[in-house]
């Protein structure tokens, strides 16, 4: 997949027309990312925010995280039921009080999780995160630690047949099923998105697939966080500017 050069043109994306529908990463886009996955702070206006979202595009919006589904459950202490998500990279989606998900791997990830495990206990800069379809290994407390960790997760990968997913100072072994680009094109085959223009916000390389998969579809794509190689087409600095420009949509 070819990003766009880097640039520091990038205009804020702008309002929302008629129709469209809204697709949000977490960390990063909603939330800043902390030096532990468990730790990120959640604002406290952000759940009424996006529901309230939800409801004036009815029904229109949709969490895309890599993180699984019971993790933005967890975070934010209650269910997000009432919001369409989809979890682990597309492999889970939860949507109109139903739940499609694949058979987990649990063999390989389980491998995985152990090998991780053990990688993070001779590099104390490193984490290890199980997910429902995925198991992450960390290096933001230590980055020299980072070109180690994606040789042993692309070791691993070739062993297992997982697939491996780079984030930003994180390197993931996940369940194939898809990625964020299919969790868009899947959710806009269906009522009520069907027929209008997808806008998706994002910050990672993971989100990458998704920003090609609404351009393609005549959207919006918009890059949080500090300028790079993208195929974004407009630019916020950081989660508090998209809590304001959601805030502005809801005035």
């Amino acid at each position: 997949m070819t990003t766009a050069p880097v640039t520091d043109m990038l205009a804020p994306p702008p309002p929302l027309a008629p129709g469209s529908s809204l697709f949000l990463d977490f960390d990063g886009t909603l939330v800043n990312i902390a030096d532990r996955p468990d730790k990120v702070a959640i604002p406290a206006e952000l759940a009424d925010l996006l529901f309230g979202m939800a409801d004036r595009l009815h029904g229109r919006l949709a969490l895309v995280t890599g993180r699984s589904i019971a993790q933005i459950d967890n975070l934010f202490g209650r269910t997000m039921q009432a919001l369409a998500i989809s979890g682990s990279h597309g492999c889970e989606f939860r949507w109109q009080d139903k739940l499609v998900h694949p058979p987990r791997p649990v063999e390989e990830l389980e491998q995985a999780a152990r090998r991780f495990d053990d990688f993070a206990f001779g590099h104390p800069g490193t984490l290890v995160e199980v997910k429902t379809y995925g198991v992450g290994l960390h290096y933001r407390e230590d980055p020299t630690c980072g070109p180690e960790a994606k040789r042993l997760a692309e070791s691993l990968a070739t062993q297992s047949g997982l697939v491996v997913q780079h984030g930003k100072m994180v390197v993931e072994l996940r369940f194939g099923g898809g990625d964020k680009g299919t969790a868009v094109r899947n959710m806009m085959e269906c009522a009520p998105m069907a027929g209008g223009a997808p806008v998706y916000l994002g910050d990672d390389l993971t989100d990458e697939a998704a920003f090609a998969a609404v351009n393609a579809l005549g959207g919006i794509s918009v890059l949080i966080g500090p300028m790079r190689a993208t195929h974004a087409q407009f630019h916020l600095d950081s989660p508090a500017d998209v809590l304001a420009w959601l805030k502005e949509l809801m005035a």
